[in-house]
């Protein structure tokens, strides 16, 4: 896998909001108003690039936040420091190459020694067992479930303790 990740800048946003759209339902699609507000309170916003153009994103956001995410409120309601994992994203051309992985693996460098948490939360209606089955490869723990439409929609809340000393430096390559 040829690639690297890095700080997300302004020129990417175009690019990361139609991948963002293009992966619903997985994830909700955004206007340019609400995507903008996640940006300008992303905590930790990174782009995984290869020789095509971005090929996967993650936007996290700190605990304390006014969001308006009700999965976020239900982490707020629980914990009192956390780092929400709001949105990852990996384009179909690049699935199954560690994208995914190098994101979370940059995330969890990131978080070693600043948060004692990375919170998620995973379709279960609709389904999407795939990333039920990594993030608990992973290390992401099931600490609930959140129904939301009267039952019709389902999303399973994972958290994944953070070590508290960093056990490896951010390389941006993998």
């Amino acid at each position: 896998m040829t690639g690297r990740t890095r700080d997300a800048e302004a020129r990417d946003h175009a690019a990361v909001l139609a991948l963002n759209n293009g992966a619903t339902p997985h994830v909700n699609a955004l206007s340019a108003e609400p995507f903008d507000w996640l940006v300008r309170h992303a905590e930790w916003f990174r782009v995984w690039e290869d020789e095509a153009g971005i090929a996967g994103f993650a936007l996290v956001l700190r605990s304390g936040l006014d969001y308006w995410s009700e999965n976020y409120k239900w982490f707020s309601g629980r914990y009192d420091s956390f780092l929400y994992l709001d949105r990852i994203v990996v384009a179909e051309r690049a699935r199954g190459r560690g994208v995914g992985r190098a994101l979370y693996d940059d995330l969890a460098s990131f978080a070693a020694a600043r948060w004692p948490r990375i919170t998620i939360e995973v379709n279960l209606r609709p389904p999407n067992p795939g990333s039920v089955a990594f993030h608990e490869r992973i290390g992401f723990q099931r600490v609930g479930v959140r129904e939301y439409d009267d039952g019709v929609s389902a999303v399973l809340m994972m958290t994944r303790e953070v070590p508290t000393s960093p056990s490896s430096e951010r390389s941006g390559q993998a």
